[in-house]
């Protein structure tokens, strides 16, 4: 089992940057993917990157490919999500998310089963 804590959220201009962090404990936290997903207000929930245990493979979803970068630091238990070039439909609540998967797998919303208590990213116009 996976316990996650997101911070790092908040408001930002349009344009601008902003990085979110997940705190993660847990024996398994090395073994699982990981990934990020937002959730907007009347919107469903996407997955919008994803990085596989051994941080080799990643995913992006194509709304934020180019602008955001998912990285993660086993020894620390720590993953990232790197935001650059926000725009307003950025804003949403981003959460972390890890779950057992193959390298292959990890763009499945399926597989992620752990879930952090969301962080509120905002981007003003």
């Amino acid at each position: 089992q996976v316990q996650l804590v997101e911070s790092g959220g908040g408001l930002v201009q349009a344009g601008g940057s902003l990085s979110l962090s997940c705190a993660a404990s847990g024996r398994t936290f090395s073994s699982s993917a990981m990934g990020w997903f937002r959730q907007a207000p009347g919107k469903e929930r996407e997955l919008v990157a994803a990085i596989s245990w051994n941080g080799g493979t990643t995913y992006y979803a194509d709304p934020v490919k180019g602008r955001f970068t998912v990285s993660r630091d086993n020894a620390k238990n720590m993953v990232y999500l790197q935001m650059t070039s926000l725009k307003p439909e950025d804003t949403a609540v981003y959460y972390c998310a890890a779950g057992p998967s193959t390298i292959r797998a990890i763009a499945i919303p399926a597989v992620y089963h752990y879930w952090g208590q969301g962080t509120q990213v905002t981007v003003s116009s």
